[in-house]
């Protein structure tokens, strides 16, 4: 390839690294073909940044008027749990993008209520274009699964609570 051509590559990228912020896309594959023998394939992605927020904190109810009756405590602050401290949950142990099903519109490894063996796969985690199948480190009932399918998680996030 002479070096015009490597020039032309580099705008044509160039352009096609505008395109996509322009259009607000986050990937772009071409190929280019010259000859036969001779061809360019790019890809260009551009990287997504998800940002979180933490949801704020509830308003405290006033102080009680003195002589007032007090109001009972609500009932749902009590069934309000953190799932990662839940005995049966199974955290993540990478960071990656978690699949329910092996592929795209196959039946999920698991569902609410199914019984799982010991080293079954329940799902697969994808880190660095390696998909890692997660076993069940017990035998039990699945009785919540906490990440929908393609969810990026985090080291130590709850994926499943086995019962």
């Amino acid at each position: 390839m002479s070096k015009q051509n490597s020039e032309a590559d580099v705008a044509f990228i160039a352009a096609l690294a505008e395109l996509l912020n322009k259009n607000d896309l986050t990937e772009i594959a071409v190929k280019r073909e010259y000859g036969e023998d001779d061809s360019l394939n790019v890809r260009v992605v551009k990287q997504v940044n998800v940002v979180t927020t933490m949801a704020p904190a509830p308003a405290y109810a006033p102080a009680p008027v003195a002589g007032a009756p007090a109001a009972p405590a609500p009932a749902a602050a009590a069934a309000v749990e953190d799932p990662a401290q839940h005995p049966g949950a199974v955290a993540s142990p990478m960071v990656g993008t978690c699949y329910l099903a092996a592929e795209p519109g196959a039946s999920p490894f698991i569902t609410v209520g199914s019984t799982v063996s010991e080293g079954q796969t329940i799902l697969i985690i994808e880190a660095m274009k390696t998909m890692n199948h997660i076993p069940a480190p017990r035998a039990g009932t699945v009785k919540r699964i906490l990440v929908e399918d393609g969810t990026p998680v985090e080291y130590g996030t709850p994926l499943v609570i086995i019962e």
